[in-house]
């Protein structure tokens, strides 16, 4: 879908965020009209040159540092999220990550049309099993469990059409003004974080107020577990 065509209701999603995550099997599990309505859109931080790509295109990417104490917050929040959900997390170690890998990925499994399994397994793998999705190999793996060609998956970011289109997805994410994830849009109502989802839901079925009423705001925070894992991004808040 070209950027000049945007649905109506739409959820940005990243594979790095936990909060993402929870707000998958949440949306998936209690909601799976709603989920089978909306377009899922990836959100990544680029590399290097998927930045320089982005650029040239006018876009920026947001990116918000985070605090020692945010860090420790985001391990105990989630797991208690987590918990409450019946899920016991898995923390991934991620060094040097290319987040362009599994995201391009995605794009090359919605081709062939099943992204939406890719996304569910990408998620199982790295929260629930703590693997590494930024691994080629992993990726080639799971491409072999979906029955598609393991070389198109492991080698996603050498391919310059996926990459073209990850500058449109990325683009995408400037022009709605999205700063973090999980991030929900519904013709003009936008919805920032796993506890605002059910909100989100109650405007795409138009079954009641989609205001949440006594929540504090959450602020966007970077999610990179681990030592030498990522540091500083706004890649899950919620």
């Amino acid at each position: 879908m070209t950027t000049t065509q945007r649905p109506v209701s739409r959820w940005y999603f990243s594979l790095r965020s936990p909060y993402s995550w929870l707000a998958h099997r949440q949306l998936t599990d209690r909601h799976p009209e709603v989920a089978a309505a909306v377009e899922w859109r990836p959100f990544w931080e680029p590399d290097a040159r998927g930045a320089a790509l982005l650029a040239e295109q006018g876009g920026t990417f947001p990116y918000t540092d985070m605090s020692k104490d945010k860090h420790l917050y985001i391990l105990q929040d989630v797991r208690r999220l987590a918990r409450q959900a019946g899920l016991e997390p898995a923390w991934p170690i991620d060094r040097d990550p290319v987040w362009e890998i599994p995201h391009l990925a995605y794009l090359a499994a919605s081709d062939e049309g099943v992204g939406r399994r890719f996304i569910s397994r990408a998620y199982q793998l790295r929260w629930e099993e703590g693997r590494n999705i930024c691994d080629p190999a992993v990726m080639a793996e799971l491409a072999t469990e979906l029955g598609l060609p393991a070389s198109r998956f492991a080698l996603a970011t050498d391919d310059e059409e996926l990459r073209a289109r990850g500058v449109q997805a990325l683009l995408d994410v400037d022009r709605d003004g999205v700063f973090g994830v999980p991030f929900f849009v519904h013709r003009r109502e936008k919805f920032w974080g796993v506890d605002r989802l059910d909100a989100f839901v109650r405007s795409v079925t138009g079954s009641g107020d989609a205001t949440p009423t006594g929540r504090a705001e959450a602020e966007p925070v970077p999610v990179g577990l681990g030592t030498g894992g990522d540091q500083g991004h706004a890649g899950g808040c919620g």
